[in-house]
């Protein structure tokens, strides 16, 4: 029973490991099929790609040459010293060298110009300059290049400053054929359409081809698909013999039609076809490489990959008959374990792929292998950032306050969002979302509908279906920015600091904004001069106390920033709470207010819009007003306080008056009168009297002293003027007053 046991876990082992060996060599054969197509695909992607670029930078150089030739052509015809052998009949002979000369300095400053003809059929001359062959004034008869006689007799059939593509004889002893592009200036103004004078510029095809050798392999081949239909071999321009079928697939799969690529066959071979879209001149280049060459190395790899394949089959068998003998391992166990592996992993599969997605974006961990793109795999990120992607940032606003408030249900708020953002998104897009564990949450969109590419309009609209039903169901408001798009990985960082730094410009346009990124990245070429007078006028006016001034001054200054860059906006952030800072450190010394080294200046991290940053400075502004008031109002109490102390300490004195206090504490008398009676409510001749009527009072109730002195002690210049004073003030006269206090005594 023991043995029958044993026997059936053996068995059981060795179907299993047979079983696991089948599966790993079926699945690196399928894969191998797989990769192999893929790869196929990717390197006709890429050599498609290779040739585009070549053949399109060849393109915009015979553009430029063309712009170039009809711009040399204006310049001879304008030139005055050449325009006398282009319209003369007969010039003399030093018109003749003067124009050679002019000719021959054009000739080498441009290097690329084989040669630049001036006919004047009047006097049935060509004056050739020349760096190689024929170089100086020639009859038709005796020119070497007849067949520009030919297009210039039929001009009518080329169109004007298109190059013509062609090979000629130069008449040099050595390598007397030229290739050259050959570009026409005419006047042909008349009646009977007659040529009345033509300058010919040739331009050298070897210098304007030097790059359209292809990169993939020296066998590949490249030709020109002229605007009249000819198919001209990109070295030698001369007309290729094809035969019907290729004929046919030039006719109706390249000609007139957007770049792309094909395999069919050329000269017998089996090739890849790329070609480009017709550019200014109605030209396409088309690019033909042996098929075999662009797959040779996947072909390799095939091979290798099946034999690998083969020997882990092989192998694999007869190790797992071998070790099946030897495993008594406790499958329960194994698979037990491997549940709870699995449902840990599961709990903790929403984090590793938040912290994963933060990585790459962050560039932490950039996404630069196969294998990496295979572990996003696993953990369930089915994103592809070989495809065209764009990025989108949700920016939460009021950010601080909404922490505050919801700071136990911050995560979900956010996952609520991300759900929201899915949900709307994944109906024309393959989305990720990620927590950036700040403000913002990030959404990567796989384009899949290739409207996308040129309708914004659409991206938009579901950007404000994210935040209606964000305000809606959650009660948030959002501020989204979206960037260009995009197909290269090592692109993921870059673009997100793009966008993030897009998003700031929320300072400006508010909550709730929607930013294209590319329009905040188009302000990096406008140039900002700092406006030093503005800021001076902010400084005068904090100086002076004029606070709104100083207030719309700042707000001026920032809002100038809206069509810049973010860095500057906070450059001119930086700069501004400098000179406030110095400026109100400036004040609290003048006006010897207590300052403990601190301005309160907003951080510009801290906010989200312009008007939170000029309601911050606003703020500052009002409470160095409030300080600099407070201190004034000291100032007016101390004063008064001063007066008061001179009124007691000299009213005994005649002289004392307003005149004197005012003499005394140099500063005005009227001031001085306005300052006081706005804080007493009383003047301060009122107070003087009021104080010695009071020590006159006390010196009749306390002493037998007679009024003439009590009048001198108090201040008063007679005792005649005391008893009308006396009188006015307590109806009676200082006697009658003695002797009633006396009286109440006596009682």
């Amino acid at each position: 029973m023991r043995l029958n046991k044993i026997g059936n876990k053996r068995a059981l082992y060795s179907r299993l490991l047979v079983s696991i060996t089948l599966c790993v060599s079926l699945t690196f054969l399928v894969s191998t099929i797989i990769y192999y197509n893929y790869y196929i695909g990717v390197e006709k992607k890429q050599a498609f790609r290779s040739d585009l670029g070549n053949l399109t930078q060849t393109s915009r150089e015979v553009v430029n040459m063309t712009d170039a030739a009809q711009s040399l052509s204006f310049q001879i015809y304008r030139n005055t010293t050449i325009s006398k052998i282009v319209f003369y009949d007969k010039p003399d002979i030093y018109d003749v060298t003067a124009a050679m000369s002019e000719l021959g300095n054009y000739l080498s400053s441009m290097p690329y110009i084989e040669s630049i003809y001036v006919y004047n059929p009047k006097s049935g001359q060509l004056y050739i300059a020349s760096s190689h062959g024929q170089n100086g004034v020639f009859t038709e008869q005796e020119l070497v290049d007849k067949p520009i006689l030919d297009i210039l007799n039929h001009y009518q059939d080329y169109k004007a400053f298109t190059p013509i593509p062609r090979v000629y004889s130069n008449g040099a002893q050595e390598n007397d054929q030229v290739r050259a592009y050959t570009f026409l200036c005419l006047d042909a103004i008349g009646w009977d359409r007659a040529i009345n004078s033509a300058v010919i510029v040739n331009i050298s095809a070897p210098w304007i081809n030097k790059e359209i050798t292809s990169p993939v392999d020296a066998k590949s081949a490249t030709f020109i698909l002229a605007d009249q239909g000819a198919f001209l071999s990109g070295n030698s321009l001369e007309q290729q013999e094809l035969s019907p079928e290729e004929a046919g697939w030039i006719e109706q799969r390249i000609k007139g039609r957007d770049a792309g690529y094909f395999l069919d066959s050329f000269g017998g071979v089996n090739s890849l076809i790329s070609y480009t879209a017709p550019d200014d001149l109605d030209w396409q280049y088309v690019r033909i490489t042996p098929y075999d060459i662009i797959t040779k190395q996947t072909n390799n790899i095939r091979n290798a990959t099946l034999l690998i394949a083969a020997l882990i089959l092989v192998a694999g068998i007869g190790l797992s008959w071998i070790m099946s003998r030897r495993l008594y391992l406790p499958i329960d166990k194994i698979v037990s374990e491997m549940n709870i592996l699995e449902t840990e992993k599961r709990d903790s599969m929403f984090m590793i792929r938040q912290n994963t997605m933060r990585d790459l974006i962050l560039g932490l961990k950039p996404l630069q292998s196969i294998q990496q793109v295979e572990n996003l795999r696993q953990l369930g990120i089915h994103f592809t950032f070989n495809d065209d992607y764009r990025l989108i940032l949700l920016r939460i606003d009021n950010y601080k306050e909404f922490r505050e408030a919801r700071s136990s249900y911050l995560l979900a708020s956010k996952f609520a969002i991300m759900n929201i953002a899915s949900e709307i998104c994944g109906q024309t897009y393959r989305v990720e979302t990620v927590d950036m564990n700040d403000d913002g949450i990030l959404v990567l969109l796989n384009i899949i509908d290739p409207v996308e590419y040129t309708d914004t309009g659409l991206i938009e609209a579901l950007l404000r279906q994210i935040q209606q039903a964000c305000s809606d169901y959650l009660k948030i408001s959002l501020t989204l920015t979206y960037s260009h798009i995009d197909r290269n990985a090592l692109h993921l960082h870059q673009l997100y600091k793009q966008v993030r730094e897009a998003s700031n410009h929320r300072l400006f346009y508010g909550h709730g904004c929607i930013i294209n990124a590319r329009d905040i990245c188009a302000l990096e070429s406008s140039t900002y001069h700092y406006p030093t007078d503005k800021e001076k006028k902010l400084a005068d006016a904090l100086m002076s106390g004029k606070l709104e001034e100083a207030a719309e001054q700042f707000s001026s200054i920032i809002r100038e920033t809206e069509a810049y860059p973010f860095q500057t906006v906070q450059l001119a952030v930086s700069r501004l709470s400098v000179t406030v800072r110095e400026v109100m450190n400036a004040v609290h010394k003048r006006n010897r207010l207590q300052h403990d080294g601190s301005t309160g200046l907003p951080c510009l991290d801290s906010i989200e819009t312009v008007a939170e940053l000029e309601d911050a400075f606003s703020a500052l502004f009002t409470t160095m007003r409030e300080q600099l008031a407070e201190k004034k109002n000291s100032k007016q109490h101390d004063l008064v306080c001063q007066i008061n102390l001179k009124i007691n300490e000299n009213y005994m004195k005649p002289n004392l008056s307003l005149n004197q206090i005012a003499d005394e504490l140099d500063m005005s008398p009227i001031y001085i009168s306005r300052l006081y009676k706005q804080q007493t409510l009383n003047s301060i001749v009122d107070v003087i009297l009021e104080v010695r009527m009071r020590e006159v009072c006390a010196l009749l109730e306390n002493t037998d002293l007679p009024v003439t002195t009590i009048a001198e002690r108090c201040g008063f210049t007679s005792s005649s003027y005391l008893h009308r004073m006396f009188k006015r003030s307590f109806g009676t006269t200082p006697t009658d007053y003695r002797r009633s206090k006396n009286v109440g005594l006596s009682n």
